[in-house]
């Protein structure tokens, strides 16, 4: 079994966006059910179908398969819930450690949200200046709640 530690927290200012290139990124849901929520993206060119478990403390399940780019976009239109999440992903690299900056567009303009993979719940790692408050416990900040509940209605 996959599994995923991820720690969520609010961006502060945009130095932040000097620090990586962006990609866009269009995704769907399958299912938002917290028992399994099934995801498809378009990460640049990539197709991926992501199925996670529920999130106990910061840890899931996580499987994550390659798709056709086609097979993504037709799933993108035809099958998942709309609107679709739409972002710029930057990838840093800071004290060693991976940070994905999300820049959400559309309905989520203005939210900007960083996540840390972990390989232990009590990994210790250095925060960036540029991170602000944590909200990997609140679950307004999931992006399959961000579909159903944008940040722009908030």
């Amino acid at each position: 079994m996959g599994k995923e530690i991820e720690r969520k927290f609010l961006v502060r200012g945009d130095a932040w966006k000097s620090l990586g290139v962006g990609t866009c990124m269009r995704q769907g849901y399958l299912s938002t059910d917290p028992d399994r929520v099934v995801r498809v993206r378009i990460d640049g060119d990539v197709g991926t179908l992501t199925i996670k478990g529920r999130t106990v403390e910061h840890t899931r399940g996580e499987w994550e398969y390659s798709i056709p780019v086609a097979d993504a976009e037709e799933m993108l239109t035809q099958l998942c819930l709309h609107p679709l999440v739409e972002k710029i992903r930057y990838r840093i690299m800071q004290d060693q450690m991976l940070w994905e900056v999300d820049e959400f567009l559309g309905e989520n303009a203005g939210l900007v949200v960083a996540e840390i993979e972990l390989i232990s719940e009590d990994q210790v790692f250095i925060k960036p200046e540029w991170i602000a408050d944590e909200v990997s416990d609140d679950a307004r900040y999931f992006n399959a709640n961000l579909l159903r509940h944008p940040y722009s209605k908030w």
